[in-house]
């Protein structure tokens, strides 16, 4: 993951509780597909204590990233706790690393429903694509964002 997308994760420390954070990944989840609505974003910024999107929106996608990694690549705690780089603060890893382990098994159900429902719905016309961006890709468009939601 780009390191400078780590340097959002501090922002998770104004929540007021671990299950504000909590609150949080699993709303993140939940909303996998259809992103989150106006109402989800209020209700993360009021948590985090955040007057605006372009603050919130670069944490979001770090933590997006960071649950899909570890779901995807069925990581294990020992794992989870390496994708972390010394600049992320260690109470903030060990709270992701809890929680992402609480909720692992859950998530990992979620993606078998998922691929199992996919196989057998019939073609609605609609498809599916999947890429892969380059850090440098990703780190532009994010500043490309960031800069229209300004």
């Amino acid at each position: 993951m780009e390191h400078s997308l780590w340097g959002n994760l501090p922002l998770l420390v104004r929540a007021n509780s671990k299950e504000s954070v909590e609150y949080i990944l699993q709303t993140l989840w939940k909303t996998r597909k259809a992103g989150l609505d106006s109402a989800d974003r209020d209700v993360i910024r009021d948590l985090l204590q955040l007057h605006n999107d372009a603050d919130l929106d670069p944490l979001l996608v770090c933590l997006r990233m960071l649950i899909r990694k570890c779901v995807c690549e069925n990581a294990n705690k020992d794992e989870i706790q390496k994708l972390f780089p010394a600049e992320v603060l260690p109470e903030i890893q060990r709270l992701l690393t809890l929680l992402l382990q609480k909720f692992h098994r859950e998530w990992r159900e979620d993606i078998s429903k998922d691929q199992i429902q996919n196989s057998t719905r019939p073609n609605s016309g609609e498809t599916d694509v999947n890429f892969q961006l380059s850090k440098d890709k990703l780190e532009t468009m994010l500043i490309s964002m960031k800069s229209q939601l300004s």
